[in-house]
């Protein structure tokens, strides 16, 4: 009983003198991590305000922010009277162990450097990755972050992404808008060909440089089919689709140019019909 009550009052004393170090050392955890949120928004204002790419940004602010915090714990686990020295070991023993196991995490991370340095896409660009269509909000770490034209947020891997074919549909800030356009064949081309330019150029947001090319694709059974073809900015591109479109309809109704579509022909010889596709 004697030697019980002296090691309960051993424990007790390193207990009480362990207390103040502990309590010291989560006191300093708390005020560094408050201090290295405050110190991260002032390093992403002057990154911002230095006109840094802003693809960078959010990358670098995110490695600066681990390495901080890294370095907090260290110092916090030196003042709790853990060896620092075996500690940094131990980590990298560690680091090592998880990289193995996340090779393919690290590739993503490599390819998101990549992206960063060479530049295939920046954020705000319309791109197509994985056939994924949508426009660029954010280069992470590890993924890239893809509103699609639909409203979808799309998380596609770095390393995914420039394993395969990446289009960047906003690198020459012109895109061309593939239009058809089916016309009866009794109908005059070059008078529909002015009549669809004319109708273009009343098109909200349709560009002319280059102009826009107005020719027969191909016969089909029934119709020629024409291949309209303005140009518009990545942003405007549904805009100009569907606004050429309304356009067209109109501009041929109004010179009561029909649309065509399938008809059969019935005509009397001998007394017998003989019908035509």
């Amino acid at each position: 009983m004697e030697i019980f009550t002296e090691r309960l009052g051993t424990l007790a004393d390193e207990l009480l003198a362990w207390a103040p170090k502990v309590v010291g050392a989560i006191l300093v955890l708390l005020i560094g991590l408050w201090i290295i949120s405050g110190i991260m928004g002032m390093i992403r204002k002057g990154m911002e305000r230095s006109g840094l790419d802003k693809d960078v940004i959010p990358f670098l602010s995110s490695m600066i922010s681990v390495l901080l915090k890294v370095m907090l714990v260290l110092s916090v686990a030196g003042m709790v009277g853990i060896e620092t020295t075996s500690f940094i070991a131990l980590i990298g023993m560690a680091g090592l162990a998880i990289g193995m196991a996340l090779q393919g995490t690290l590739g993503h991370f490599a390819s998101g450097v990549m992206i960063l340095i060479f530049k295939p896409y920046r954020v705000g660009d319309l791109v197509d990755v994985q056939g994924q269509v949508g426009h660029v909000q954010e280069i992470q770490v590890f993924n890239t972050i893809i509103k699609t034209l639909d409203n979808k947020k799309v998380i596609i891997p770095n390393g995914q992404a420039t394993s395969g074919i990446i289009t960047n549909l906003s690198a020459h800030n012109l895109l061309r808008v593939d239009l058809n356009v089916a016309m009866p064949y009794e109908e005059d081309f070059e008078k529909v060909q002015g009549i669809i330019m004319d109708a273009l150029q009343s098109t909200d947001k349709a560009l002319f440089a280059p102009k826009p090319t107005i020719e027969i694709e191909k016969f089909n059974e029934h119709n020629l089919l024409l291949a309209v073809r303005p140009y518009a900015t990545p942003e405007d591109y549904w805009d100009v689709y569907f606004g050429a479109y309304r356009n067209i309809k109109a501009a041929l109704g109004k010179h009561n140019i029909k649309v065509a579509y399938p008809k059969r022909e019935i005509a009397i010889m001998n007394g017998a019909a003989i019908s035509a596709s």
